[in-house]
């Protein structure tokens, strides 16, 4: 389920942001092409941050008793 509202939003924020600088630099707008980008990265993201933050996340040591 996390994957799929990751993709989600990754689409809506995409779209906004790509509208924007599409129109800041007077190029084409085309939705399809921002959609699959901004997903792919959201997705890519989703999996790549917990990864490199968890190497460096202190370990639990079990207390002794």
């Amino acid at each position: 389920m996390k994957y799929i509202m990751v993709a989600i939003w990754s689409a809506i924020f995409g779209e906004i942001l790509g509208y924007i600088v599409s129109q800041l630099n007077s190029g084409t707008y085309d939705f399809v092409t921002v959609a699959v980008i901004a997903v792919i990265v959201g997705e890519i993201a989703l999996v790549a941050i917990p990864a490199i933050s968890g190497s460096t996340a202190p370990k639990e040591v079990a207390s002794e008793e």
